[in-house]
């Protein structure tokens, strides 16, 4: 955050920052009012320990985190799938959110990553809801549509993983989750780059999938199979209800 010479707090200059709020001191305020008080001990203990991780701008916001759990104790979530697990913050955020016998279909391409939070996940007692699968999702996903028992098996699923790929996630995971469920994009704002001008000092990897995640927000914005909302939390989510 930068300041005028008065003291006021202005926009970031750099376009990247996790919070899409433009006031530093605004975003801590919710951290420290409504999200870091309310923690569960794992997620916190989770949290800090990838902060000192070198990709730590992947892992999910605390505060996202919590909207997260809220959603799906709110649509009676069950049998979930999430692409993209990192060190799986988000991921025990759905586990503690599910019933005892809820289920997560976790996708990535990298174990290593995941097993840095899978202590603290089987300390919270929540290990045995996560099916964890090491590799591309693309080619589960595509045997997963071939098999019509489970179309429209999943109650929420999140995805948090390659931008280049979302709308062909899109296309499998429409099948996947059942009519009143919820398909959750995550970064569909995309540290605010959407509508920063071509001169703004993006870095390479948000120029990089700019124009991915604008033709997403394109399609979703016209797919009659879904009703949607995207929120400003985090780096921004669209939240995908199946309709037809």
């Amino acid at each position: 955050m930068v300041t005028t010479g008065d003291s006021q707090p202005t926009k970031h200059q750099e376009v990247g920052h996790k919070s899409l709020l433009q006031s530093d001191a605004l975003y801590q305020y919710i951290l420290e009012t409504s999200v870091y008080p309310r923690e569960p001990q794992p997620m916190k203990e989770l949290r800090e320990v990838t902060a000192k991780h070198p990709w730590n701008l992947m892992t999910t916001s605390a505060d996202e985190g919590q909207f997260l759990n809220l959603l799906l104790k709110l649509i009676n979530a069950k049998n979930t799938m999430e692409i993209g697990v990192y060190t799986g913050y988000s991921l025990l955020s759905t586990a503690l959110a599910l019933p005892e016998d809820g289920k997560i279909l976790a996708l990535d391409i990298n174990r290593e990553n995941y097993e840095i939070g899978l202590p603290i996940i089987e300390k919270a007692g929540v290990a045995h809801k996560i099916d964890f699968r090491e590799g591309p999702a693309l080619p589960l996903l595509d045997q997963m549509v071939k098999d019509v028992k489970l179309h429209g098996s999943f109650d929420f699923i999140f995805v948090d993983a390659d931008k280049d790929n979302y709308l062909n996630y899109h296309k499998r995971l429409i099948d996947l989750v059942k009519i009143g469920g919820v398909i959750g994009y995550d970064n569909t704002l995309w540290n605010g780059s959407l509508v920063a001008p071509p001169d703004a000092p993006l870095r390479k990897y948000v120029r990089y999938y700019r124009d991915f995640v604008l033709e997403l927000n394109k399609a979703l914005a016209v797919d009659p199979r879904v009703e949607i909302c995207q929120l400003p939390v985090g780096d921004g989510i669209t939240l995908c209800r199946r309709i037809s």
